[in-house]
């Protein structure tokens, strides 16, 4: 039998952020970034913008530093996905089979090349919207438009967020804990 109030003690241990909770200006950044990634890539004309926004919300970490790797093996695996959603899509009939076959070759690509795994999820996925979404334009061009609005979002909220590091470090705000309830 389980006990529910272990689970509930867990579930709590997952999601209640004890050392590194988001702060109101972690938020407002957040915002401000997807907002201004969307923007962007909308400006371009990209059929579906809305990657860019996601792309800016993935790579937004606490520290640059730790947003950087992200943000790299994101593009590494977008580009590797679309390029092969495109080619796959040139020589084979769209279908469940040839994403199958696209996703092992990838994979023994990543493996070969020793490619993080993160980098080849991202490839996984981009692979399976360029292959399985209907549309009525060409794989390449969706492959192409894919890698461009993953892209801009990255480049947005990088950017976003080194401005705001500076300016943090320049200005820093000043977090008193909370009192104790009496």
């Amino acid at each position: 039998m389980v006990d529910n109030r272990v689970v509930s003690a867990q579930l709590r241990e997952w999601v209640i952020a004890r050392n590194n909770p988001p702060s109101v200006a972690y938020v407002m950044l957040s915002a401000l970034a997807a907002v201004l990634s969307y923007v962007i890539a909308s400006r371009f004309r990209l059929a579906e913008a809305y990657w860019a926004p996601m792309s800016t919300l993935i790579v937004m970490k606490l520290t640059l530093d730790a947003a950087f790797p992200i943000a790299v093996q994101y593009v590494v695996g977008t580009a590797l996905g679309a390029a092969f959603g495109a080619m796959v899509g040139a020589y084979l009939h769209p279908g469940i089979w040839a994403l199958g076959v696209a996703i092992a070759l990838v994979g023994l690509l990543c493996v070969a090349l020793r490619i993080a795994r993160s980098a080849f999820r991202y490839a996984c996925i981009t692979l399976v919207i360029v292959m399985l979404v209907p549309r009525s334009t060409s794989g390449g061009m969706v492959a192409l438009h894919r890698f461009f609005e993953v892209s801009i979002g990255i480049a947005i909220g990088l950017a976003v967020f080194a401005c705001w590091q500076r300016i943090d470090m320049k200005f820093p705000v000043k977090v008193r804990p909370a009192s104790p309830a009496g």
